[in-house]
Formats: C-alpha cells, sequence, structure tokens
C-alpha cells in the first residue's frame, strides 16, 4: 500500500460558492494537511474562498476555470503543477442542476447539462491522473446524487438524473483502471444538502417539507459531506474504491 506524502495537492472543483459544498470540503482538506487548488467558474467567489484559507494558514492558489475547456483545463494543471506540490486529489463537485423532464428538454440544455456534470468531470480526471499514476498514489472523489437512483424530484428530474448516473459508471470504470497504479476513485452521492444549487439557500419551510420525507428528519450541511471528502482522501480510505457513497440521511434507501 503506497501511503500519502505529506507534501500534496488537491484540486477542488465548485470551491466558489459561498454557502457550496465546494468550500467546505477545501477548508477540510487544508486542515488534513493537504494544499488546495480551488477551482470554479466564479472568480470572485474563488478569490474570496482563497484569501479565507490562507488567512487560516492553509496552502491555497484560486484557478478560474470553465471546467468544459479542455485547453484551459491543461492550462490550469500546468499553473497548479508550477506553483503547488504535485495534485494526488481531485474532487469533482462543480455542477448545474436541471429541472428538465427528459421528454420536454431542449438539445441545448441537454448538453449543457452533460458538459457540465460528466464532461467536465472527465476532462478534470483525464488531466489529474498522470501525476497520481507517476506517484504511485491518489485519490479521486466524484459528486453524483441521489437523483441518479430515484429519477429526480421536485427540484432536478430526469436530464439531471441521467448525467449524475453517468458519473457513477464513469467512476467505476475510472476505479478499475486506475486501480492498478494506487488511485482510489470513489462518488458520494448526496441528498437534500443546505447549500445554493437551485439558487439559494433552503427557506426553514422547503428544509421542513424535505424533511418530512427523510428517517434522520432534517436536511444535510455541507461540512457533513466535507467530512466524508476527507476521510475518503485519508490513508485509512486506502482500501475503498469504486464506492458510491450515499449521504441522504436515508432518504433513498436500495
Amino acid at each position: 500500500m503506497s501511503t500519502l506524502p505529506a507534501s500534496r495537492t488537491a484540486v477542488v472543483t465548485g470551491a466558489g460558492s459561498p454557502a457550496g459544498i465546494g468550500r467546505k470540503v477545501a477548508a477540510a482538506l487544508a486542515a488534513a494537511g493537504w494544499a488546495v487548488a480551488l477551482v470554479d467558474a466564479n472568480a470572485e467567489g474563488l478569490a474570496t474562498a482563497e484569501a479565507e484559507l490562507r488567512q487560516q494558514g492553509a496552502t491555497a492558489l484560486a484557478v478560474p476555470l470553465d471546467i468544459t475547456d479542455e485547453a484551459a483545463i491543461e492550462a490550469a494543471y500546468a499553473r497548479i503543477a508550477a506553483e503547488s506540490p504535485p495534485v494526488l486529489g481531485l474532487v469533482n463537485i462543480a455542477g448545474i442542476p436541471c429541472t428538465s423532464t427528459v421528454h420536454e428538454c431542449d438539445r441545448d440544455t441537454f448538453d449543457r447539462v452533460m458538459a457540465v456534470n460528466v464532461t467536465g468531470s472527465y476532462l478534470m480526471i483525464k488531466h489529474a491522473a498522470p501525476s497520481m499514476i507517476a506517484a504511485g498514489v491518489g485519490r479521486i472523489v466524484n459528486f453524483s446524487s441521489i437523483t441518479a437512483f430515484d429519477g429526480g424530484g421536485t427540484f432536478s428530474k430526469g436530464v439531471y438524473a441521467t448525467a449524475k448516473a453517468a458519473v457513477i459508471g464513469m467512476c467505476r470504470g475510472s476505479a478499475r483502471e486506475l486501480g492498478p497504479h494506487g488511485v482510489t476513485v470513489n462518488v458520494i452521492a448526496p441528498g437534500p444538502i443546505d447549500t445554493e444549487i437551485m439558487g439559494g439557500k433552503l427557506t426553514d419551510e422547503r428544509k421542513a417539507g424535505m424533511a418530512a420525507t427523510i428517517p434522520l428528519g432534517r436536511v444535510g450541511q455541507p461540512e457533513e459531506i466535507a467530512a466524508t471528502v476527507a476521510f475518503l482522501f485519508s490513508d485509512g480510505a486506502a482500501f475503498i474504491t469504486g464506492s458510491t457513497i450515499q449521504a441522504d440521511g436515508g432518504k433513498y434507501m436500495h
């Protein structure tokens, strides 16, 4: 078993939202000793996140990026390699929701949802893998959703479910292919989490409605998801790969 070196970088996409999971994940990984490269299309949000982490003594680098642009991704990884320790971790959180049903969705919307949620994650894995393979160790965590299992609900419907199901298949394939190089690849499938993915923080009324369908009786918090990522990035999780961890309070059981 290859252990993670003390000096290593985790790339975290979707880190620009002030109330999103990405920022909490970056903070949790920084607390666990990782240098963090913050990736998002929201340059202003990234700058704030970078400043917050640096004030806490973390090594952080803001990298504004459109994850659907492969040339930009190549340039971003080159910059990270020049300014940070080796990239041995990747967390693909960046994504966009979609309330369209499959039979009513226009092609442009479908292509955009797939591009951000699936193609972007694929490209980030593709360009992170070489440094992990060279080191003989690495951690990749992609984000799906329980929508991939239940087909969607109030917020997201069939098109989003399609994209998030594709993420699971891609990560299982990557886990099989990268495993011989000491790289683990896992998926987190959150249920309702108190973030801004639907355009704003959940109201108390909406939280109560969602909580009624969750055995634990509440929606999840970004910090809880971040703690799960931090575990998967630890040496203690070195034998976990190809797994999809549902963090949904028991909302969907199968």
